[in-house]
């Protein structure tokens, strides 16, 4: 089954649609949450939360806005992050890095993932150094723009204008 045909039964509450759309994609998004959460049997309660939401949500996923991947992807992470200030965690716990996260989707053996990370390591190479730690804290390591702003001893307005001009320069860089 094609993605876009399981969109389509997704879209129309097909309850088939949800055994593929866990046969596709499960192994990928609980290999992205274990590394975030830390523990295997929180990050299976997380998986099925995530495919909860994809399930429940569908209907704001907008085609022209990204890939689905990308889109289910992100549900994944911010379940995981909510998971860990839920339970406390310390920002000392967050310690996963993009060079980390980029790896472990290029060594899985599924497609999608090969096909979604073609290249994203060399477009991260290709930001500048600070736009790469800044996104390594927002989007890998789970920091709001507060907590980075502590952490690089820089003010909130300054990170968040480098994290919109950053996630613009990687938006161009994703568009050649």
């Amino acid at each position: 089954m094609s993605q876009e045909e399981l969109l389509v039964l997704i879209y129309k509450k097909d309850e088939r649609a949800f055994t593929h759309l866990y046969d596709m994609y499960a192994k990928s998004l609980f290999s992205v949450i274990n590394v975030l959460v830390k523990n295997r049997e929180e990050a299976e309660d997380v998986l099925q939360e995530v495919f909860v939401k994809i399930w429940k949500n569908i209907d704001s996923y907008n085609e022209s806005k990204g890939r689905f991947y990308t889109w289910i992807l992100n549900i994944a992470r911010n379940t995981s992050i909510d998971k860990l200030r839920s339970k406390n965690f310390s920002n000392t716990q967050k310690n996963l890095s993009s060079d980390n996260f980029v790896n472990l989707l290029e060594d899985s053996n599924k497609l999608v993932n090969r096909i979604d990370t073609i290249g994203i390591q060399e477009f991260v190479k290709k930001l500048k150094p600070k736009c790469i730690e800044i996104i390594d804290l927002l989007f890998f390591k789970g920091y709001t723009q507060q907590e980075a702003s502590e952490e690089l001893a820089m003010p909130l307005g300054t990170i968040k204008t480098h994290n919109r001009n950053c996630i613009n320069d990687l938006r161009n860089y994703l568009k050649i």
